[in-house]
């Protein structure tokens, strides 16, 4: 799964990165959590050309994905994730599936390995980032939820997978990733159908990540310095498990408003 992750690439980086003409400056985020506001990329009409050509557009969503039937999302789970293997046959999904695909630019995202059951080792969290590259980019569902009073709300969720062999001794879940080539592909929902990019959601080869082990700082997310991405040695691991295991971070949803989302 992706609980948390990071963007510290600047705007220019992105730009280059996704082909967007234009993103507005914001701060290094090293700890993203559900229900804060995350970027996206869409692809969009460009307006005035008269051309109707697409163009992608950087756009700020909340991370929680809530489908456009939910009455009340305080009633609702917070869907973060979502599975890419069943989520075109989901209710929730099905919809943006076919017509809002995003990528969600990342710097890379942190998982957590659980301790067998009945263990007195902590939870062990890692930093996993791309080895060769500084931007990736996630595979993304967005949706917009308008409420009784006529407020909309951009939501989004990262489509996940089965992990890799790099992944797989911590977690058995990853995000998807899109690479630049197929970027085109992914955010075209006029010609290209859930059918037609299903190859593009696998794994990501084993290769591609790096996986860092940090300290538990993350799991709090006041914690938002870039030393929650500081390595560990294996003696700090030693040591961290001879103390009372942490408590699993909580995930705890946002009311949904109308104001403008911003990243400071």
């Amino acid at each position: 799964m992706c609980g948390r992750f990071s963007l510290i690439a600047s705007p220019e980086e992105l730009s280059e990165f996704f082909a967007v003409l234009e993103i507005e400056k914001f701060p290094e985020r090293y700890n993203i959590a559900p229900t804060q506001p995350i970027m996206v990329i869409i692809d969009g009409p460009v307006a005035g050309d008269g051309s109707n050509l697409p163009q992608r557009r950087a756009l700020l969503v909340r991370w929680g994905f809530t489908p456009t039937w939910v009455k009340d999302p305080k009633n609702f789970p917070l869907l973060i994730n979502a599975r890419s293997e069943t989520a075109n046959g989901k209710a929730s999904f099905k919809a943006a599936m076919r017509h809002r695909r995003v990528l969600i630019p990342a710097s890379g995202f942190y998982e957590w390995k659980r301790p067998p059951k009945g263990s007195k080792e902590k939870s062990q969290a890692y930093w996993v980032k791309p080895k060769k590259q500084k931007i990736v980019a996630f595979a993304g569902l967005m949706e917009t939820w308008s409420s009784p009073d006529g407020s909309e709300v951009d939501t989004a969720a990262v489509l996940t997978t089965a992990a890799n062999n790099t992944l797989s001794p911590v977690h058995h879940r990853m995000p998807v990733v899109i690479d630049q080539e197929d970027f085109g592909r992914w955010l075209d929902c006029k010609s290209q159908e859930p059918r037609h990019v299903a190859d593009l959601m696998k794994p990501a080869d084993d290769n591609f990540f790096e996986v860092i082990a940090v300290s538990d700082a993350v799991n709090k997310v006041a914690n938002m310095g870039p030393d929650i991405q500081t390595p560990l040695t294996d003696e700090q691991i030693a040591f961290a498990n001879t103390l009372e295991p942490a408590k699993k971070p909580k995930v705890k949803a946002e009311k949904p408003n109308s104001g403008q989302m911003d990243l400071f």
